[in-house]
């Protein structure tokens, strides 16, 4: 529990998606007052945040009403903003206008929001797809190659980020995230097929078992998001600063699944290629944590093994989840 006196009050957009609820879920655990900025008429699923519904405050925005951002900042007056909301990360999120208006355009209105209503610090979401396809780890200097129009509207974001933080100098960083998993991702993900699938002696359909993740737990992925909200610009401090948030070190599928077997007791043969590759498929995806490290202090606590351990206690314990999950599931 935070001190009373460090105690903030917290916007946090996409909410109810899996990292924005991992994120509420800690600010609520460490008592700042905390409001969720949820699109009306929202599709995502609520399912996520209905054990915390009553203690944070939900605040709802309409796309096609621009001003009703700065109404909301005028009446929480938010110090801290998490801005997680985002749409085109999975494949079925194909809508351009909605990925558009959710990537930049709602993050063009959230920085002016918090400019003029006093914001000290906002986070901003970005993603290692940004980088493109690249046979190393890159830094964050390095320049961006987005392959896709989700891509190229996150790196359109980080660059405002980051022209808006320093011609008014507050603190909005951006955190590239690589492969974020733990409690709550979205069913039909690899690891969240693997655990419903594994749990009972299967495998989930699998794609070439070179390609390559760097899988960071989600817990640790919080832990970034909170140290970058704290950070104190310096003389020196990039206010717009884009940090990368990954291990350090990629996993392929075959690791994955020579993890997963012994985990979950799981003696049936996989079978990779029961699926074919997606696009973004690579067999070389790592993270250069060096400078978040250096600047804040972070460095993720998990490996993959220790991560996947953690899930798989999650969902064990969330039974009432189960059925949701395997109703979305990929089989072999």
């Amino acid at each position: 529990m935070t001190d009373s006196s460090e105690r903030k009050v917290v916007l946090v957009t996409g909410a109810t998606g899996f990292i924005g609820a991992n994120v509420a879920r800690r600010l609520v655990s460490d008592g700042h007052y905390v409001h969720l900025l949820v699109r009306k008429k929202t599709n995502q699923l609520p399912w996520r945040i209905t054990e915390i519904n009553d203690r944070v405050k939900l605040d709802f925005y309409t796309p096609s009403e621009p001003d009703s951002i700065d109404r909301i900042f005028a009446e929480v007056k938010p110090k801290w903003v998490f801005h997680l909301a985002a749409h085109g990360a999975y494949s079925w999120q194909k809508d351009k206008v909605q990925i558009l208006e959710s990537n930049y355009i709602l993050t063009s209105r959230l920085l002016e929001a918090a400019v003029e209503h006093g914001s000290e610090s906002l986070i901003n979401t970005g993603t290692s797809s940004e980088y493109g396809q690249k046979d190393h780890a890159p830094k964050e200097d390095e320049p961006l190659n987005p392959v896709s129009y989700y891509a190229a509207t996150k790196a359109g974001a980080t660059h405002l980020c980051r022209y808006i933080a320093g011609a008014h100098n507050i603190n909005m960083p951006t955190l590239r995230l690589y492969s974020c998993f733990g409690p709550y991702e979205q069913p039909n993900r690899l690891i969240t097929n693997l655990v419903a699938c594994g749990l009972e002696g299967r495998w989930p359909a699998l794609v070439n078992q070179d390609c390559a993740h760097d899988f960071v737990y989600v817990e640790d992925v919080v832990d970034a998001y909170i140290l970058a909200a704290k950070r104190q610009l310096s003389q020196n401090c990039d206010p717009g600063a884009i940090y990368n948030v990954g291990t350090g070190v990629q996993t392929t599928l075959k690791e994955v699944v020579r993890i997963a077997a012994p985990l979950m007791n799981i003696e049936a043969k996989p079978t990779f290629g029961s699926m074919p590759n997606r696009s973004w498929d690579a067999e070389v995806w790592v993270c250069d944590h060096a400078r978040i490290t250096r600047e804040l202090g972070w460095r993720p606590q998990h490996n993959f093994e220790t991560g996947l351990k953690k899930m798989v206690d999650w969902y064990r314990q969330s039974s009432h989840l189960h059925s949701m999950y395997k109703d979305h599931l990929q089989l072999a």
